[in-house]
């Protein structure tokens, strides 16, 4: 138990006066056919709560695509006469309302359901939607990942609707169970504990998977393939499960049994692990434009390019546990709005890094401490903040530059600067502790950190996080910026390396 100090009562009334200061600096955007979230406002829907997806994909090896049945329980939040679910590019064939046929129409990225009478708020309702897709179709913002003989799923973030019909947005997590049924001796595995195998008796197999937890729609993973599941003991028991090709089962060994050393390490900073199990899936294929990443963290089972995992440790390990920090940072607390992403990248390199140092592995400019390291992204500031905005005021074409990833980690070495790494601990296990298996914004971050230091941090980190100019880094006034025009892009991340996105730390 970790006891917190009780603030002051001139911290509360600083508090009161710094979230309007934060209300004036937080972009807004106008829902239109969406939420209006910051980045993606016609991404999700609005007079419904999503409690739980219940999915079903059969895939047909002689066309290669899937048949398909969700069923999605909601409860509406006002009397609807239609419910709407993104869908992109899937084939509709019908739909149930509590079990009763009802109307649909698809058009520009959106499934709008007339049920055969209003549904009201508060009665949970049944929408069973059946479909099929075409994983191996080219479309923008696809989800499907086509391998060899199956597929993977990479949602993030804007693609889960291109797989099933849903409310495509992270602040609306559900539960979620999966069946996947998948031609001998292809095996399909999918997030979280397998329950049940049926097999169909026509050479034929249905794998039932359930989450223990809730999700975001862009998290979920379903793969088919030629598989083999290797199962080991993790720290206190926990399971470790990866799904590698089986071919490639021998060369993927050295990789797969780091995880447990690094889960250990991840647990000693952020505490308990908090899902079922964890372990990774190098999806089964060799087209290098199959994914255009390194590694996605959907829950409990990481997806990598197999290629990237046969590189020594040195090479790997510390993008491995930015994947793995994100079990915590994005899958347990996942992001209230895509704008909120820094939450995820930056605490993902903020721990990667620091594990890449304490193992003694240089990174791609020489550094060796941290210190080192975040001096140099200082550096970097001004020009990374002409390019790519602000820390945690993302657009949809530079989401995901090196701004929110060690631009992200930056702003959490100066917070720790400020407060003393004793103080950052706490700040960190208290977050993740209030805001468990939900969602969390910017804005709760700023108040976790000054509720816990005791002092109110929320004008610091603004600056921080919405400034078009670099503030002074705590402890370190011989810092200085490199003017604009004299370093490189966020979008190239730092000299002599890669786009954060692609997996080089």
């Amino acid at each position: 138990m970790i006891t917190l100090p009780r603030p002051r009562a001139g911290l509360l009334v600083a508090l009161a006066f710094s979230a309007s200061l934060l209300s004036a600096s937080v972009p807004t955007a106008t829902a239109a056919d969406g939420l209006g979230d910051p980045v993606f406002p016609s991404l999700g829907n609005t007079g419904y709560d999503a409690l739980a997806y219940d999915l079903s994909f059969d895939y047909r090896a002689d066309t290669r695509t899937v048949d398909a049945t969700a069923v999605i329980t909601a409860r509406p939040s006002r009397t609807l006469r239609s419910l709407r679910l993104d869908a992109l590019g899937l084939t509709v064939r019908a739909v149930r309302v509590d079990g009763r046929p009802a109307g649909f129409t698809v058009r520009d990225a959106k499934l709008t359901v007339a049920p055969p009478r209003p549904l009201h708020p508060g009665a949970a309702v049944q929408v069973a939607v059946d479909y099929s897709a075409d994983p191996h179709a080219r479309r923008p913002h696809s989800g499907w990942v086509p391998t060899a003989n199956g597929f993977a799923l990479a949602g993030q973030p804007d693609g889960a609707h291109t797989v099933f019909p849903c409310n495509d947005h992270p602040s609306d997590k559900a539960r979620f169970t999966v069946a996947v049924t998948a031609p001998d001796p292809l095996l399909g595995v999918a997030n979280g504990e397998l329950t049940a195998t049926e097999r169909l008796g026509d050479g034929r197999t249905t794998r039932r998977y359930v989450s223990r937890e809730p999700m975001a729609t862009e998290l979920l993973q379903v793969s088919v393939g030629d598989y083999t599941v290797r199962e080991r003991p993790g720290p206190g028991g926990l399971p470790l499960r990866d799904v590698v090709p089986t071919a490639r089962a021998a060369e993927l060994e050295p990789a797969l049994a780091l995880t447990a050393d690094q889960l250990a390490w991840a647990e000693r900073h952020l505490g308990a692990f908090p899902f079922e199990s964890y372990g990774l899936l190098p999806a089964d294929t060799d087209d290098p434009a199959a994914f255009g990443f390194t590694g996605l963290e959907t829950q409990t089972l990481t997806l990598y390019k197999p290629d990237f995992l046969r590189r020594p440790e040195s090479a790997i390990g510390s993008h491995m546990m930015h994947e793995l920090v994100h079990s915590w940072y994005g899958d347990s607390v996942s992001p209230a709005t895509w704008a909120d992403l820094w939450l995820n990248e930056g605490h993902a390199d903020f721990y990667a890094l620091t594990y890449r140092y304490e193992r003694g592995w240089p990174d791609a400019s020489g550094h060796t401490t941290l210190v080192d390291r975040m001096r140099e992204v200082y550096g970097l500031g001004d020009q990374w903040r002409h390019d790519s905005g602000p820390v945690a005021a993302p657009g949809a074409d530079d989401l995901f530059d090196s701004q929110r990833y060690t631009g992200g980690a930056l702003v959490l070495f100066a917070l720790r600067e400020r407060v003393g790494a004793e103080t950052f601990d706490r700040i960190e296990r208290t977050f993740l502790r209030e805001h468990r298996h939900a969602t969390a914004s910017t804005r709760d971050y700023l108040r976790t950190a000054s509720e816990v230091s005791g002092q109110d941090l929320t004008g610091f980190l603004t600056d921080w996080l919405y400034g078009r100019r670099t503030p002074p880094m705590p402890g370190h006034p011989d810092w200085t910026v490199t003017p604009v025009g004299r370093a490189p892009s966020a979008a190239h991340g730092l000299p002599g390396g890669v786009p954060q996105g692609s997996g080089t730390l």
